[in-house]
């Protein structure tokens, strides 16, 4: 390839987007590791990586031609997450708006508005994101359903246990099931994980029902399963145990518990039966 022919290639939009699709997401998981959050980064980390994996399968068959007004907006977009972006320090909710902001600019930039369509599977993960975890506690008091759900395990296990709303009350010790150990976030990660699968692999109707599901009781049983076992290790006086596993890097450990489980469910359940699948859909 000659000089000339370089320095062609490399001016072409498709290159310039690339770049700066690469900056934004760069930009955004930067952001995201300051929150210290492992989770919230493992699954933008997730997502960004299957968006870019579907863009990519595609992106021959992609329309590129914008327009005036939608290149002038994509370009605001990203001046807006540019300036924004430079302002956060910590944990923002805008961090978690960052990624559909981000891919409303870029197809806006890449196909202008008419051509946001093709992009729908794409905009949808990551407007996923921008859930915030406590809607689901506005909605159900999670909390107290872990609560219970808890109190069960442990009395089904021969432990002593006494339930008074959200506290849980062992012979030595006792635990608050507060917001932030409800399993919202770990319910919000599977059901996202449901999403993606949803999206890469044909199902039928029936199992775009029972994914979902099946994640939000894999999340809600794995977390009520950890929230047990926290409540055993103060009774018995485990304070770096339970330190390690509630605040620690040990709480990653239930998260991949519950995304094992998951996946293990996706691939006995519906991957081994994918050729019915594309039959029942043909049909």
């Amino acid at each position: 390839m000659t000089e000339i022919n370089w320095l062609k290639q490399i001016q072409e939009p498709k290159y310039w987007l690339l770049a700066i699709a690469v900056g934004l997401i760069t930009l955004h998981l930067t952001l995201t590791s300051r929150t210290n959050d492992t989770d919230l980064f493992g699954t933008m980390l997730l997502f960004w990586g299957v968006v870019a994996f579907l863009i990519w399968e595609r992106h021959e068959s992609l329309t590129f031609e914008s327009g005036v007004f939608a290149s002038f907006f994509g370009a605001s977009l990203i001046a807006l997450i540019l300036l924004k972006s430079s302002s956060i320090y910590g944990y923002d909710f805008f961090i978690r708006v960052t990624p559909f902001l981000s891919g409303i600019s870029l197809a806006l930039l890449a196909s202008g508005t008419k051509g946001l369509k093709q992009y729908w599977q794409e905009l949808m993960i990551l407007a996923y994101t921008a859930i915030p975890p406590g809607l689901i506690g506005v909605l159900v008091d999670v909390a107290k359903l872990t609560a219970k759900f808890s109190a069960f395990i442990l009395h089904y296990l021969g432990f002593e246990v006494v339930r008074q709303g959200v506290f849980l009350i062992l012979e030595k010790g006792s635990v608050e099931v507060y917001h932030g150990c409800s399993g919202v976030n770990a319910i919000l990660q599977l059901l996202g994980l449901a999403l993606v699968f949803l999206l890469m692999f044909p199902t039928t109707t029936g199992q775009k029902i029972v994914v979902p599901i099946v994640a939000v009781l894999i999340a809600f049983s794995v977390n009520a399963g950890r929230v047990a076992l926290l409540a055993v290790l103060v009774s018995l006086s485990q304070r770096q145990a339970f330190k390690y596993l509630h605040e620690g890097s040990g709480s990653v450990i239930f998260s991949m518990i519950a995304v094992l489980i998951f996946g293990i469910f996706c691939w006995f359940a519906i991957l081994k039966n994918e050729p019915e699948n594309k039959k029942k859909q043909n049909c």
